[in-house]
């Protein structure tokens, strides 16, 4: 449901939980998210009304299915400062670290020249991140919607 988001927040640095790392259509789902918000004091976000409802505080319904107005919402709540860090997996949450040169020669996809860039290493998922192309087009997105 919030999969993008949870994505871009990654990028900028935030750790994030998707519902879709849980077990596949458990019946129990909205209150196991519920009780991880509880117990890991983590803010739910959510496009579901009702669990936004059952959650109370510790839930924001997310009114926009269109991702800078998702963005935006939260960063207008005071949750998150919208800016890329690049210090997450995005694809596993996982603190990422400085990458070695080996990791960065490796990397069948890393950038031949890698003059003035800074790699980071995802040990879980074993992925090379760098702020390229991607992580320069999040970035444009982002000021130009907080700038309007």
């Amino acid at each position: 449901m919030l999969g993008t988001l949870t994505r871009y927040l990654r990028f900028m640095g935030y750790d994030t939980m998707s519902a879709n790392s849980l077990s596949p259509g458990s019946s129990r789902e909205d209150t196991l998210l519920l009780e991880i918000a509880g117990r890991d004091d983590r803010l739910l976000l959510t496009r579901d009304r009702e669990l936004a409802r059952r959650g109370g505080e510790q839930a924001v319904y997310i009114a926009s299915e269109e991702i800078m107005a998702q963005i935006r919402q939260i960063a207008d709540l005071g949750l998150i400062e919208p800016e890329i860090r690049m210090s997450r997996c995005s694809l596993c949450n996982t603190r990422l670290r400085p990458a070695t040169l080996r990791e960065i020669r490796e990397a069948r996809y890393a950038p031949r020249s890698t003059r003035g860039k800074e790699f980071s290493w995802c040990p879980r998922c074993r992925k090379l991140y760098w702020m390229g192309s991607h992580g320069h087009r999040l970035e444009r997105r982002l000021k130009e919607s907080f700038s309007s």
